[in-house]
Order: C-alpha cells, then sequence, then structure tokens
C-alpha cells in the first residue's frame, strides 16, 4: 500500500474516532448525566495514541504530535467528573490536530475540491429539467445534488453567506465549503452572448474579492447556447491560483 493510502485510511479512523467521540457524549443524558459523559476518555485516549503512532512516520512533520502518557492515566472512577471532561476534551483537541495534519499531507483539500468539480460537471444538466430562466434555479440544482452527496447545510456547506468587502463593495458567494476546504462557489446562467461578456466581468470581479478570503474558487456557467469554444472561454478566467471553471451545457 502505497503512502497516500495509508495516509487517507489513518485519516478515515480518525474521523471515525471524532465521530465515536461526538456520539459518546449525545448518547448520555439524563439528570446525571455528565457522571457519564466522559467517562470513556481512556478508551480514546489509547485509540488516538495508535493512530498518531501509526501516522508520525508518515507525515513530513509530526512535532507537533503529543502521546499521552497512558501509564501515568488512571480509570475513569478515579476521576471527578470535571477531571475526566479534561481528559475527554484534551483527547478531542489532539484528534483534531490529527486530522487537520493528515489532511494537509494528503492534499486533502484540492482532492475534495475536484471531486466536488466533477461530480457537479457530470451531474448537474442531469437535474435541470427545463431551460431556466434565472440563476436561482441552478443554485437549487447545485444545492440538491451536494445534499444527495451526503453534505449537510451548516456542516459541510452554507449558502449565500461568507460576506467579503473589498474596496468598499460588499460580495456574498453562492455556496461556502467547510471545514478545511477554503472553498467558494458561483453560479452563472448565459442565455445570450451580452449576458456572457458580463459574466467574465462578474467572475473577474469576484476572483479579485474572494481571493482575499478563499484560497479556492469554483464558477459554474450554466450555458444556453452561447459559448462555442468552452477552452477559449475558461483559459483566461482560470489564470488566477485556485480558480476553477466548469461550463455545463443545456
Amino acid at each position: 500500500m502505497g503512502k497516500k493510502d495509508q495516509l487517507k485510511g489513518l485519516l478515515s479512523n480518525t474521523n471515525a474516532l471524532l465521530g465515536a467521540m461526538r456520539n459518546s457524549t449525545a448518547s448520555v443524558s439524563g439528570e446525571y448525566a455528565n457522571v457519564g459523559r466522559f467517562s470513556s476518555f481512556g478508551t480514546f485516549m489509547r485509540k488516538y495514541n495508535y493512530l498518531a503512532t501509526k501516522a508520525a512516520p508518515l507525515l513530513t512533520d509530526a512535532t507537533a504530535l503529543d502521546l499521552f502518557k497512558l501509564d501515568q492515566i488512571k480509570g475513569s472512577g478515579d476521576y471527578t467528573w470535571v477531571r475526566q471532561k479534561e481528559h475527554f476534551d484534551n483527547t478531542y483537541s489532539n484528534v483534531v490536530l490529527l486530522k487537520s495534519l493528515l489532511e494537509g499531507e494528503i492534499g486533502y483539500a484540492e482532492d475534495e475540491t475536484q471531486n466536488l468539480r466533477d461530480f457537479l460537471q457530470a451531474n448537474l444538466r442531469k437535474a435541470i429539467f427545463a431551460i431556466p430562466e434565472r440563476e436561482v434555479e441552478i443554485q437549487n440544482a447545485v444545492e440538491t445534488l451536494i445534499v444527495g452527496r451526503g453534505m449537510e447545510k451548516g456542516t459541510d456547506y452554507d449558502r449565500e453567506t461568507g460576506r467579503v468587502k473589498t474596496s468598499g463593495k460588499e460580495s456574498i458567494p453562492d455556496f461556502i465549503f467547510f471545514p478545511n476546504l477554503e472553498l467558494c462557489l458561483e453560479v452563472k446562467l448565459s442565455k445570450s452572448v451580452e449576458r456572457l461578456k458580463a459574466i467574465v466581468d462578474e467572475i473577474n470581479a469576484d476572483i479579485r474579492a474572494y481571493s482575499t478570503q478563499y484560497q479556492r474558487q469554483l464558477y459554474i456557467v450554466y450555458d444556453v447556447g452561447t459559448i462555442r469554444d468552452e477552452t477559449e472561454f475558461k483559459s483566461g478566467l482560470e489564470d488566477a491560483a485556485g480558480v476553477s471553471v466548469i461550463v455545463v451545457k443545456h
């Protein structure tokens, strides 16, 4: 198994560990919930240590990773719930750090951005049944697709948030994606040559504005018979770092 595959496997296990930690606290309720809410900290410490030990030789810089001295950690019954929570929170913070280091090593953001781009390029046309009259119709189709892909609003993406101010002007991307992607997405509808010319100007202006806050930008141009040469249309726009443009023809 190659290094990148090993890293991806560790990232998957790290995400699973984070999910298990969140579920363990959410599943406890009742009058004395805090007594047992964080009692599994020892199990999570051991699992973190295992993953961190496996990951360290594969990371370019693993100096930020710490291992817990498990021989110095007592059983949960020897601690108050407040102390249990301290151990739990410390473990959670270390797991989040491990996740971030793995994602950086893999190039996770670039991979996920490319996957999202390819997914929308392949599926957006199928989700639009009639010639759209407004850009919001395309935005709605994009949201339907990404929700169907398993993304959750407020957790994985948001819509018409992430306001950016430049030179006294406010810009709001149609979609932003997180965590860690630092990606915004804009939808444009081209139904005439005149509108297409305006779209080029709009995208250029958006690129300048959004580059102050987002490392990656994705523009979807839904074309109703106005773009003859896609390569020529995209060439100048994609010169900026981190900018991708896809054309979807009706």
